[in-house]
């Protein structure tokens, strides 16, 4: 018989050690953020009850917060005082209405477009709006057989009141302020007591007051101007008929 070879066991056995209480530090940092999120939710409760103007009061404290002035005095000086100068003013009123109802002018270039696609298909290539620096900018041109004002007129024609009807009926309920222009092409005036910088001006006021007449608030008129031929829209060509036109640009405040 073979001998039998001899099986060595080994067992290892490991040493357990209790495991040690974790440490506190994690508390503290869960007490800071109870505390911090405390007083988010406190100060959110705080804004609710504040009026709307006090609250516009307040933000345009902050716009120009610094911790200390020019003189070094402590920016708490004077700060507690904010909502009382801000209660009960009109002005702060009539400027959060203001801004509640401002219209941007996204909304409104397409609210337009829409508008004028629907309504004024035969001549919606005389009414021209674009986005520009500082609001939006609504221009309504000449083109060959279809005027918006007879030659050397101030007196609107039909298209051009529909126009001008259409165009208010979509930015009477903002409160954007309104600036009028009137364009003429270079061809010079008959009148030897008129020229074309009254023409553009008397056109302009024209489209003022047909404005004004589709319910459109006076106060929001910002300027009302002429520019005679200075400022073409066919440049390369002064006596182009989309020279002859009427600009009106809804602002957009910064």
């Amino acid at each position: 018989m073979m001998d039998e070879q001899q099986v060595i066991i080994i067992r290892k056995r490991k040493k357990r050690h209790n495991e040690g209480h974790h440490g506190g530090s994690w508390k503290v940092a869960y007490a800071d953020f109870v505390t911090a999120m405390m007083a988010f939710f406190l100060l959110l409760w705080l804004l609710s009850m504040v009026s709307p103007e006090k609250r516009i009061a307040v933000a345009e404290y902050f716009k120009s917060f610094s911790v200390m002035k020019e003189t070094g005095s402590s920016f708490m000086t004077g700060s507690s005082q904010i909502l009382d100068k801000a209660g009960g003013g009109a002005n702060s009123v009539q400027d959060y209405k203001n801004i509640k109802d401002r219209i941007s002018p996204k909304d409104l270039q397409q609210r337009l477009k829409s508008a004028i696609d629907i309504n004024l298909q035969s001549i919606r290539d005389q009414v021209i709006i674009n986005i520009v620096d500082g609001g939006l900018k609504i221009q309504i041109v000449d083109k060959e057989g279809s005027l918006m004002f007879p030659l050397g007129s101030s007196e609107p024609t039909a298209k051009a009141k529909e126009i001008l009807k259409i165009v208010s009926d979509n930015i009477k309920e903002g409160s954007n302020r309104i600036i009028i222009e009137g364009h003429t092409d270079a061809a010079p005036f008959q009148s030897a007591q008129t020229t074309n910088w009254e023409l553009s001006t008397s056109r302009a006021s024209a489209a003022r007051r047909e404005l004004e007449k589709n319910s459109i608030d006076p106060g929001r008129i910002a300027k009302v101007v002429g520019y005679a031929d200075q400022e073409p829209y066919i440049p390369l060509n002064p006596m182009d008929p989309r020279n002859r036109r009427i600009s009106i640009i809804v602002i957009q405040p910064k």
